[in-house]
């Protein structure tokens, strides 16, 4: 069985054919685990399947698809880190939500995926266990915090992962990955049985292969929660019918400037021929300044460490010694910022969605890259430097809570991924994801894998 070419779109309707069993679907990415998560480490803990016969798909849209869950959600009977030495030993009594609704749609867990700890980094460099390599170069970083669920569906060890986004922890793995990610809009998904970094900021969304995988992923897990404070009760999101209505005459803002401008080469010439792509498929295109994202992102660096000093307080004063230095450091700066400075950033919180709510009134869609350089080496990587430039362009939209896709749009001539950002106004996950699946079908990126012969 080929899983380089089987996507959850395409292995449901095999299994729906009886052209694949459930139980060889899910032991061939058993065995893909086996054989390259020794050296990737993508996975923190595995589970070995244990599919049934084969279903009929029914009302079950996952049934029988082997995914892989990132190890901050709350796992019932299975140890759930946080990629922590203060959780190292925590079996919850309960499923995270998400993990409920993923359950009750018949997917198989596969295991829980490695993370930067406690989600406060974009290296996925853990001092607990282990450094996550990217597929693509074993040299380098996969991106974090999500980087074991981006590097599990980079080297087909899963048809999907989920991950969390605080300031670009689901969408900077899967650039750097070469990988689909998706953040929903702030309060789509439920957090609830999620180990929280911000409250205020987190985000659970889906890692896929294609565009029309995060549609389905998304539509299972989206849905309000009454228990879940930050969860926002609206009506049920429909994210695949429109997917193929195309983007004639739609119109698209392409952020430019010297904010923008700061990034590799590379980066920008592949930002600027995905707009001409979209040129070609009907849009109209226009140059939209957006420095303005600069406080933006400072603003959700700074919310992100004080948000995470508040919820693991208690750890940080009897234990500072059990962080790795980099999220100690995070930590004790966040910490020791004042109210005021605290309060400054949510006023720049509620100014920039205003800049936001006033842009997408002129148009449908943003674009920007995702990351301004590809997967740095990970020798050497200062990993608090590296938080401040991956998160350039994904921490506005933590800040805003907008729904913001990544989705491969070229390579770099040494074979790097390079990802594409498509952001919309709130609750417009269907306009992403039209707009995504527009451009995945004009192009052949994410057609391309990496050389997995280790």
């Amino acid at each position: 069985m080929s899983l380089s070419k089987l996507t959850l779109t395409n292995a449901r309707e095999q299994l729906r054919q009886n052209e694949i069993s459930a139980s060889d679907l899910a032991d061939a990415c058993f065995r893909q685990i086996e054989c390259f998560n020794p050296v990737i480490n993508a996975f923190i803990t595995v589970l070995k399947p244990k599919p049934g016969k084969n279903p009929s798909i029914g009302r079950n849209p996952l049934l029988s698809m082997p995914i892989a869950i990132k190890d901050l959600y709350e796992t019932k009977g299975i140890r759930t880190t946080a990629g922590s030495k203060f959780f190292a030993d925590y079996i919850p009594e309960q499923d995270a939500y998400v993990v409920q609704k993923f359950k009750e749609s018949g997917a198989i867990i596969l295991g829980k995926t490695n993370t930067h700890e406690i989600a406060l980094g974009v290296t996925n460099n853990n001092p607990h266990y282990g450094a996550c390599k990217n597929p693509w170069d074993l040299a380098r970083i996969t991106g974090g915090s999500s980087g074991g669920s981006a590097a599990a569906a980079a080297a087909d060890m899963c048809l999907a992962a989920v991950g969390t986004d605080t300031g670009g922890s689901i969408r900077i793995p899967a650039s750097l990955c070469g990988v689909v990610g998706l953040k929903p809009t702030y309060g789509r998904v439920s957090l609830r049985g999620i180990i929280p970094l911000s409250w205020n900021l987190d985000h659970a969304g889906p890692i896929t292969k294609t565009v029309e995988d995060a549609a389905l992923m998304l539509q299972v897990m989206a849905g309000y929660d009454p228990l879940d404070p930050a969860s926002v009760k609206t009506l049920p999101g429909d994210f695949s019918s429109h997917l193929k209505d195309g983007m004639d005459g739609r119109t698209i803002a392409l952020g430019v400037g010297e904010y923008i401008d700061g990034s590799d080469a590379e980066v920008l010439s592949a930002l600027r021929e995905a707009a001409k792509v979209f040129e070609s498929l009907g849009a109209k295109v226009k140059e939209v300044e957006v420095s303005w994202l600069r406080q933006a992102a400072l603003a959700n660096g700074i919310m992100t460490t004080a948000d995470g000093a508040a919820y693991h307080r208690d750890r940080l004063k009897e234990h500072p010694d059990w962080f790795g230095e980099d999220v100690r450091q995070r930590l004790e700066m966040g910490a020791a910022y004042t109210s005021t400075e605290y309060s400054l950033t949510r006023r720049t919180q509620a100014e920039v969605r205003r800049e936001c709510e006033a842009l997408f009134e002129r148009y449908d869609i943003l674009l920007l890259p995702t990351t301004p350089i590809p997967a740095p080496l990970l020798e050497g990587e200062n990993a608090i430097e590296r938080a401040r430039l991956l998160t350039r362009f994904t921490a506005p939209f933590n800040l805003t809570g907008l729904p913001a896709l990544t989705l491969p749009c070229g390579f770099t001539s040494n074979g790097l991924p390079i990802g594409l950002q498509i952001v919309s106004r709130a609750w417009n996950e269907s306009g992403v994801l039209r707009a995504g699946f527009a451009y995945e079908q004009a192009t052949e990126w994410h057609t391309k894998k990496p050389n997995l012969n280790l």
